[in-house]
């Protein structure tokens, strides 16, 4: 059972307000920025609770009044109400549960093809395709961070940046490897194959988090962008990858302006994988990650999305699944995404 403590929500509120008015509150910098967003959130959840609330007294003064006397244009006025505030109640329900360490964070995430070539390349390139089609629908932005396009087709790799409330929170249940199952656009013999792709999530890295670095673990390389050329990249030689040696631990960055501004991209991008990568192995410090081993694992994967002989889209974790593919690829997520929230609540 999902619970909503609006009380505990307001006396936090209350209380984080209060801190801003003392004297001394604005001398930090990290803490008052840290206090002002949790703030933002709270204010949100509180704001959105009473309007549902309402909502609800409003639609029970309605089925009081066709209690005693018949209205069509109220009984459909009553049916609409309930049916938005299902969805606003579920959105609610929802939030509860993106109370992760980092859940409110802006998400980076990594797509890489499996093997397979063209196939796969492609495949990856219509997993960002989704994703972007996502973030858009739901009031979040996208920022491409290191883009290597495909021999023929697709995308070798891409990083990108999706910036929002939550939005970590919301993208940390598609990582993993994704699969398709489709009749090849490549195949002249119009056969069926199977791609892979891996999507990696990290929340961005907030200036209040420190992450103790080592500078001479790091190798930090300068080039010339590389791709067709359009939008993906900066022709100057501006692009930088960074290194950390101890994990072999590879970032890179490209789509700046300047090298420097790809150089503070790059070491985000690092901070944010070795802090999940410290969490993951229980380290008290980044210097006590050594060799660890970053291939990528293509072990079962989370998601299939069937496009022939059937069409479905699976989520094998969760049990969750819908079949109207060409949806979840235009970027309708949501359902997914939530049902791996509540999974993971159980």
């Amino acid at each position: 059972m999902i619970h909503f403590d609006i009380a505990n929500l307001e006396a936090e509120l209350n209380k984080l307000e209060a801190k801003t008015t003392e004297q001394n509150f604005w001398e930090d910098a990290s803490n008052s920025s840290k206090v002002l967003k949790r703030i933002t959130e709270l204010k949100n959840k509180v704001t959105t609770y009473n309007a549902v609330q309402k909502e609800l007294e409003s639609l029970i003064e309605i089925n009081n009044l066709l209690q005693e006397e018949k209205d069509e244009e109220l009984e459909k006025e009553l049916e609409k109400g309930v049916h938005s505030a299902e969805k606003e109640i579920e959105k609610l329900e929802i939030s509860t549960l993106l109370s992760g360490k980092y859940d409110s964070n802006n998400a980076i995430v990594t797509l890489h093809p499996g093997a397979g070539g063209t196939e796969a390349q492609d495949w990856a390139e219509m997993l960002y395709r989704m994703y972007t089609r996502w973030a858009t629908a739901n009031g979040f932005s996208v920022e491409e961070l290191d883009y290597l396009d495909g021999e023929e087709a697709g995308i070798k790799s891409v990083t990108f940046l999706v910036s929002g409330p939550y939005a970590y929170g919301y993208l940390k249940g598609e990582q993993g490897v994704h699969r398709l199952v489709r009749i090849s656009p490549f195949d002249a013999g119009g056969r069926r194959h199977t791609s892979f792709a891996s999507v990696e999530v990290l929340p961005e890295i907030t200036d209040d988090i420190e992450i103790d670095i080592n500078p001479d673990d790091l190798k930090i390389d300068t080039y010339r962008a590389s791709g067709a050329g359009g939008q993906h990249v900066n022709k100057t030689s501006s692009a930088v990858r960074i290194t950390h040696i101890p994990t072999n631990i590879v970032v890179a960055c490209q789509t700046e302006r300047s090298q420097i501004q790809n150089r503070e991209t790059a070491m985000k991008m690092l901070k944010s994988k070795l802090l999940h990568l410290k969490e993951q192995e229980h380290k008290e410090t980044i210097e006590e990650l050594k060799g660890i081993q970053m291939d990528i694992a293509w072990g079962s994967q989370i998601r299939s999305y069937v496009f022939c002989p059937y069409t479905m889209v699976k989520d094998h974790r969760t049990g969750y699944e819908v079949g109207n593919v060409q949806a979840v690829m235009d970027g309708d997520l949501n359902g997914f995404m939530d049902a791996y929230l509540k999974f993971m609540a159980k």
